[in-house]
């Protein structure tokens, strides 16, 4: 049984109860405490607001990211699409490979998906559907990159038993409401939302 706790914005923290905590996305806006602890980080991509570069330097524990992420000073082993690899005693593959696109190709930096235990998928900045079922979906809410029609079209494609919402730290509380209620409305009843700090 895993134990799945959303922190601020991309930030989400899993922790099995075989022992092993795997954080993904530990970013500049997410909690300290989501870090406490950890066995293994994992980073979808370069930008900070999904990896706080300072805090996981002196971490001490093993970081995986894009091979070619720009991660300065940062001791991490670099990932492609398609590979297989454990994690804090979790299975993790790494699908997609490239952040969306906002404006002119834009940005071009990396950008992985990674599904957990064949069951929890965590895209990033991308809506890339890996070509594998997935159970729990977190999709990312709000972005330059996005539109809420993007959003609902991704948790429909991928048909998991549940999602939930991630990527929503610039977004205020009136944006949220309405956001949460597209998703709830429009997706045959797999979304949830979860504040953060609350688990499942």
């Amino acid at each position: 049984m895993v134990r799945i706790t959303k922190y601020a914005h991309s930030c989400v923290r899993l922790e099995h109860d075989r022992g092993g905590t795997l954080v993904i996305d530990p970013g500049v806006w997410s909690e300290p405490e989501a870090l406490v602890g950890a066995d293994a980080v994992l980073v979808t991509h370069e930008h900070n607001d999904h990896v706080d570069l300072s805090r996981l330097k002196g971490l001490g524990v093993p970081v995986h990211a894009p091979k070619s992420a720009r991660l300065p000073g940062l001791d991490f082993t670099g990932v492609v699409a398609g590979e297989e690899f454990i994690a804090a005693g979790f299975r993790v593959s790494a699908h997609g490979g490239q952040h969306a696109r906002i404006y002119g190709g834009l940005p071009d930096c990396p950008n992985l998906g990674y599904l957990v235990d064949d069951d929890l998928y965590h895209p990033g900045d991308s809506l890339h559907r890996p070509d594998q079922p997935v159970r729990t979906l977190l999709v990312p809410l709000q972005a330059s990159w996005l539109k809420t029609d993007e959003a609902i079209d991704f948790v429909r494609a991928v048909q998991p038993e549940r999602a939930y919402g991630i990527h929503d730290g610039q977004v205020n509380q009136r944006g949220l409401d309405s956001l949460n209620g597209w998703l709830t409305e429009e997706c045959g009843g797999r979304y949830h939302w979860l504040a953060p700090g609350s688990s499942v």
